[in-house]
């Protein structure tokens, strides 16, 4: 078995790519995604990214594969790690770059080490964990973070001496809802008005929601969506996380537009190909992420309906299982998400910086989970009846 490092995704086969990863359903993950983040200049050297995948092969068979990324700063990751940057300042350690393991500026659970199936999952993670040990020491890295990790690999990495840290995310499941009116059955009787009332607002503003799904999506409404993303990060500033170029959208649209959705929202009498905002969703089998949204409008609750009522119900006609909605917001447990753990996992190659956080991980887990059993106890469903789902991820 041989052992490469790559500068650049272009460097490894699309195909035998492709075929490791095409299992867990992840769109973050195929060959054509992380490509276009590179090839558009939205994850590259000048912007903090420097590709750093790690490959395993037989021969000329790709076995298992490693996206990874050397990183100058911790934006565009959601997960908060700037105390241990200040924890190393203080200790006189240089924090950056570290190495991470996760789809760029997508906070989605599902990273691991893809590997073929005839491969030894639990071997083939130690393997690589040593491999990436070595190039940490070798290039004097504090540390190397898998983030939104599978909770299944999760067991193999742990064992290979990876220390978990957990955080939360929003998910909403559906349980097998018959229609819109069935969700808004699972909440009780004052959310149900209040979410009657939002979608209505909308209405009354003379605006319609159409969702428009892969092949349908012309070039034009992705280049749209570039803007209304471009504006909507533009509103926040520095805090806007505006990390994709538009050549991302324009990649996007030549390759991977079967795993868009967008929702348009349009004047009712109008084409939904003229958005007046708009939300940028990716789907692939039963699962629903959402990614970005922007408005040229300001109408009451336009937010909540292009990016959680009208994916949610189309979610529903289209037998969805799971609605990742992206990173942050609280609103977003009223309207049927769910607080879960999910974890991150790291190694630390300096004894003291990784004694001092080992010893706060155990206390600061703990507190998490805590906090989201709390939050759910406050969600508005009927009877408290919080619908996790059969495959929601363990904590």
């Amino acid at each position: 078995m041989e052992a490469r490092w790559h500068r650049q995704l272009a460097e490894i086969p699309q195909q035998q790519w492709d075929a490791l990863v095409q299992s867990a359903g992840l769109p973050f993950y195929r060959w054509q995604w992380l490509e276009a983040l590179e090839r558009s200049g939205s994850i590259v050297p000048d912007q903090g990214w420097q590709a750093c995948h790690l490959s395993l092969w037989r021969g000329e068979r790709l076995v298992g594969v490693a996206p990874l990324y050397l990183k100058g700063h911790s934006y565009g990751e959601f997960v908060f790690d700037q105390s241990f940057a200040q924890l190393a300042g203080q200790l006189g350690l240089r924090y950056y770059p570290k190495l991470l393991g996760m789809s760029p500026v997508s906070p989605v659970l599902g990273y691991r080490f893809f590997l073929c199936p005839e491969e030894d999952a639990a071997s083939c993670t130690a393997l690589m964990l040593e491999l990436i040990d070595r190039f940490c020491e070798r290039n004097q890295l504090l540390s190397c973070n898998f983030l939104y990790v599978d909770p299944a690999w999760r067991v193999h990495a742990e064992a290979a001496g990876c220390s978990p840290w957990l955080h939360q995310q929003s998910l909403w499941t559906n349980p097998g809802y018959a229609g819109f009116e069935d969700y808004l059955a699972s909440f009780n009787a004052n959310q149900r008005r209040n979410i009657r009332r939002e979608r209505k607002a909308v209405h009354k503003a003379g605006l319609k929601v159409t969702p428009i799904a892969g092949e349908a999506i012309t070039n034009d409404l992705l280049e749209r969506m570039h803007g209304f993303y471009e504006d909507h990060c533009s509103r926040w500033g520095m805090w806007g996380s505006k990390y994709l170029t538009q050549e991302f959208f324009r990649l996007a649209a030549k390759g991977l537009r079967p795993y868009l959705v967008l929702f348009s929202a349009h004047l009712q009498d109008q084409d939904p190909n003229q958005p007046l905002a708009m939300s940028l969703c990716v789907r692939e089998g039963d699962q629903l992420w959402g990614r970005y949204w922007g408005s040229d409008l300001e109408v009451e609750n336009l937010h909540f309906e292009v990016c959680y009522y009208a994916p949610i119900e189309w979610a529903i006609t289209e037998g969805i299982r799971q609605f990742d909605p992206g990173a942050g917001g609280s609103h977003k447990r009223r309207r049927g998400f769910v607080a879960k753990p999910h974890a991150s996992l790291h190694r630390w190659y300096q004894p003291q910086f990784a004694g001092l956080i080992q010893r706060w991980l155990p206390l600061a887990n703990e507190q998490q989970l805590e906090e989201v059993e709390a939050i759910n106890a406050e969600l508005p469903f009927s009877g408290r009846q919080i619908p996790l789902g059969p495959n929601s991820p363990s904590s």
